[in-house]
């Protein structure tokens, strides 16, 4: 990403001690429990990522685990080609005095922040991008926040005091954006006040700053408790699912030839709605199918003005968050252009580790081929272009009962 005056980095909190889920968990706090072969705290990195509106991230560690943590992310960085810079920091004995000290780390073009719990592994892009997109509406605070739907008591003593309306509440979540020097402000007020607060947002409204509330989800759950353990392991028995994509464009004035987000110098135009990337639009197809969520055309159709030379990269990135949504893990991509011209070995690598990048995959499943059909049909001609794509994936659905195989 190009450097400017206002990017938005993101803070991601590590730095608790875990005490009320240490013992369950080994003696090992939450934020470094393994859960899909990666610590807790990485896959709130992986997110923010793929969310496309964070420059960097900022990860806040106790003092006693920061250089062997920090070791860890420069190898998970290299095995997942984390395109973003990033710093270690260590953390205080407060959440708010990590914040603060992740906050001081950040480089000085950064004009907003995304303050987030690692202990909130669940967190999608789509939050992530709804949550800094909000931040435009004119105020300093963005959090993302649940309707309670439990009745609410004030109790003190073990005496109920008060029920709490509770259509005027809301159970709030992470990640919290912020404008940064607002943020700054606030904690520095917090601290001559000696203020103790639970998130980051609760010091802009003492300061009488306004604070906007967007939704937030339901599977953003923090893990708290020895019994939230069981979220990390899968309660359903993963399925075996396999969805093949295939896509043609015609050659003409139009769009300059892009094959899985990679620009194609040389490369003949194409006619297209779109930017034209035939190689994302038949892998597409192919992840929709993995899900059974129809096709491209359903979700983006090609007489839509708003998807008028968009990237299909961003395409890809909405897919990729339905199949999230769907419980759908991608295990392997295998993709074949199908084109005389232009030559396309050169770039093979380049495209793979794109693709593999733009679906947090290892490089190794990912695998692309490239052939002709010996001067035969339009391709033959060199009247267009035409990919296929084929994604295994593992389908994490519960298994049917008795009763839902007859109501099926």
């Amino acid at each position: 990403m190009t450097a400017s005056h206002d990017e938005t980095w993101a803070v991601i909190l590590a730095a608790g001690s875990g005490s009320r889920i240490a013992q369950a968990a080994g003696g090992r706090a939450k934020q470094f429990l393994p859960w899909q072969g990666v610590p807790l705290y990485w896959h709130s990195a992986l997110a923010m990522l793929r969310s496309n509106v964070v420059h960097g991230l900022v990860f806040v560690f106790p003092e006693r685990q920061l250089h062997r943590e920090t070791e860890r992310l420069r190898a998970l960085t290299r095995e997942y080609d984390l395109t973003l810079p990033w710093l270690a920091v260590m953390g205080g004995a407060l959440r708010q005095d990590s914040v603060r000290q992740g906050l001081a780390a950040l480089p000085s073009m950064v004009q907003y922040v995304l303050v987030h719990d690692a202990a909130r592994p669940f967190a999608t892009p789509g939050l992530i991008r709804r949550v800094r997109a909000a931040l435009g509406r004119g105020v300093e605070a963005v959090i993302p926040g649940l309707p309670v739907n439990d009745t609410i008591k004030l109790v003190e003593d073990g005496m109920v005091r008060e029920t709490l309306p509770r259509e005027k509440l809301a159970a709030i979540q992470t990640p919290q954006a912020f404008d940064l020097t607002s943020l700054r402000q606030a904690h520095a007020a917090a601290q001559e006040n000696k203020l103790l607060v639970t998130d980051d947002a609760a010091m802009l409204e003492n300061l009488g700053k306004n604070v906007l509330v967007v939704t937030g989800e339901r599977g953003n759950v923090k893990i708290t408790n020895p019994e939230d353990l069981a979220l990390l392991s899968s309660v359903t028995m993963p399925r075996l699912c396999v969805g093949m994509g295939y896509d043609v464009h015609r050659y003409g004035p139009g769009r300059p030839m892009k094959l899985g987000g990679v620009s194609i110098p040389g490369g003949p135009e194409v006619t297209a709605h779109s930017d034209g990337d035939v190689l994302l639009h038949a892998l597409m197809d192919a992840m929709l199918g993995c899900a059974g969520l129809g096709d491209i055309g359903q979700h983006f159709p090609d007489n839509a003005e708003a998807y008028d030379n968009i990237s299909s990269a961003v395409l890809l990135d909405q897919v990729h968050d339905m199949l999230h949504s769907a419980h759908v893990r991608i295990c392997h991509v295998d993709m074949t252009i199908v084109a005389q011209k232009p030559r396309l070995s050169p770039w093979r690598d380049e495209i793979c580790k794109n693709v593999a990048r733009l679906l947090q995959l290892d490089r190794r499943q990912v695998n692309l081929k490239a052939t002709t059909e010996e001067n035969m049909g339009f391709t033959g001609r060199v009247e267009g272009i035409k990919a296929y794509a084929i994604v295994s994936a593992l389908c994490h659905l519960p298994q049917l009962s008795d009763t839902d195989k007859e109501d099926a």
